[in-house]
Formats: C-alpha cells, sequence, structure tokens
C-alpha cells in the first residue's frame, strides 16, 4: 500500500518490470451498472487465437476521469506531432461472437 507523504501527495512506486509495459493492439471494453472493464488484448497476424494481456477493472467515475485523461493528452501529443491518423475509411468492426475465458 502506498503512502501520502507530509503535503498530502501521493508516491507512487513503478517497479521494473512493471515499468518494461506490457504490448496490445486490441482493447476490449464491457461494463455493468458498478465497473467498467478494459481487457488488453495481443493480436498476432495467422494467429486465431489471442490473449488477454491485462485486465483493468475501474469504477464509472474513474472511466470516466481515464476518458478526461486520455481526450487531454492526445490533444497534447497532436499540438507537437501533428494529428493521429486513423483510417476512416475502414474502420474495424466491432467484434461479434468473441468469448472470454476466466
Amino acid at each position: 500500500m502506498e503512502e501520502q507523504n507530509n503535503n498530502g501527495q501521493l508516491q507512487i512506486e513503478l517497479r521494473e518490470e512493471v515499468a518494461q509495459g506490457t504490448y496490445a493492439n486490441l482493447a476490449i471494453i464491457t461494463h455493468s451498472s458498478s465497473e467498467f472493464i478494459l481487457d488488453f488484448v495481443r493480436v498476432m497476424p495467422g494467429i486465431p487465437k489471442a490473449g488477454v494481456q491485462s485486465r483493468i477493472i475501474v469504477a464509472p467515475e474513474h472511466a470516466k476521469r481515464l476518458l478526461r485523461a486520455l481526450e487531454d493528452n492526445i490533444a497534447k501529443y497532436e499540438r507537437i506531432f501533428g494529428p493521429i491518423r486513423t483510417s476512416d475509411e475502414s474502420p474495424i468492426p466491432p467484434l461479434t461472437g468473441v468469448k472470454g475465458e476466466a
């Protein structure tokens, strides 16, 4: 558990094995009345099965904060590096029939 220092700031520890990150090229988002579930998946070409690399579960309020933080960071990124190009002509179709295993 993290401790707060005397001036009220939270000290966050980033362990080396976590700092390396995990690559994912697909996110599947589902929700219930009380939580949002974000599954980050690595899909490999030619391989019909993809594994969830990480699952993050957040409260709806935190999901909305995450959305705002992503919008803010994307705007900052695009001011520096230019627009992020997405292919609007061929959007990724929604995944149907995807079944997860826990």
